[in-house]
């Protein structure tokens, strides 16, 4: 019998903890934390495709580029995706390998460094909304807008440049991925929300400047695997009805109806924060997934379990 296939994925906070730890050692450092979660899940028997977010890592390569300008060339936004699918890939299987080891598994991650299609006539391209790099003081916020960028505010936590995020139709690689992943290896994949690209008029693809929202490519990913349950690890245990406000309550079980009326509410949810996740989630139940989970990476065990964290369901269990 085959094991069930989870997919899984994991925000920018299993990487950068604080402005105090950016370095790739600090990231290495809590990629480490992470994949002890994700370890125990392979323990517990389920197979795991993984996506993970890039968007400071991406604005790393790019100030990089922007102080180099005067020496070398500039980085094309779809070159810095494949670089920190690579990079970051690198680091996970890294840290699963060393879990696996420790726990005595002959198992392996690998990386897939991803394309992942959009339309060029995508409504996106025209409203950049995809937050990438650190958060700006107003200062470098202004040197930004200077530059060309759109900088906006983001969620109530600061300044950060904006790009077009268009919604993923096609995952180039899925095929090699349902290979890896039937074999029983771990497969990071669409990281970053994978490689944005567009075909021409022959039909070719190309890279275009976007980034995909690594939690709707992640949906797309579980969808097309046909995954038992799909997971967005955050920076919390729970989803918050009425989050910041007097009647803040957690949950612990929406059904996809209620994730709806509340994601058209528009007070639950932070536009930049909580509510792609939920709506990716939304997109994943609605393209037939069964059950769809958001937690932190410390309580992915527990959560899975039924244990803790936010459960999203087609419809309400029985009693």
């Amino acid at each position: 019998m085959t094991s069930p296939l989870m997919v899984v994925a994991i925000g920018g906070n299993a990487l950068i903890k604080d402005k105090a730890h950016q370095s790739v050692p600090d990231q290495m450092a809590a990629l480490e934390e992470t994949s002890h979660h994700l370890a125990a899940l392979v323990e517990d028997g389920w197979r795991l495709a993984i996506g993970h977010g890039n968007g400071p890592q991406v604005g790393f390569i790019l100030r990089r580029s922007e102080l180099a300008a005067h020496e070398l060339h500039e980085v094309p936004l779809d070159v810095c995706g494949a670089d920190t699918q690579g990079a970051i890939g690198y680091e996970l299987q890294q840290a699963m390998g060393h879990d696996f080891a420790r726990l005595g598994m002959d198992k392996q991650a690998v990386t897939v460094v991803t394309q992942v299609e959009v339309s060029k006539e995508d409504p996106a391209f025209s409203h950049p909304t995809k937050p990438i790099g650190s958060f700006l003081d107003d200062e470098m916020a202004a040197r930004r807008r200077a530059d060309g960028w759109t900088v906006v505010e983001d969620a109530g936590r600061g300044n950060r440049v904006v790009i077009a995020s268009p919604i993923p139709t096609r995952i180039v690689e899925l095929p090699a991925v349902k290979v890896l992943a039937a074999a029983g290896f771990v497969v990071i994949t669409v990281g970053g929300g994978g490689i944005p690209v567009a075909r021409d008029a022959a039909g070719n693809l190309h890279g275009v400047p976007a980034v995909i929202d690594k939690d709707f490519a992640s949906s797309l990913l579980a969808s097309e695997l046909e995954a038992d349950v799909f997971v967005i690890a955050t920076a919390v245990e729970q989803v918050a009805l009425d989050f910041g406000r007097p009647g803040q309550r957690w949950v612990d079980t929406l059904t996809l109806a209620e994730a709806k009326r509340y994601l058209a509410e528009g007070t639950h949810f932070a536009a930049g924060s909580m509510a792609p996740k939920i709506e990716a989630c939304i997109w994943y139940l609605e393209r037939g997934g069964r059950e769809a989970i958001i937690t932190d990476p410390p309580h992915l065990r527990e959560a899975v379990r039924g244990q803790a964290g936010t459960h999203i369901v087609r419809e309400a269990r029985s009693q």
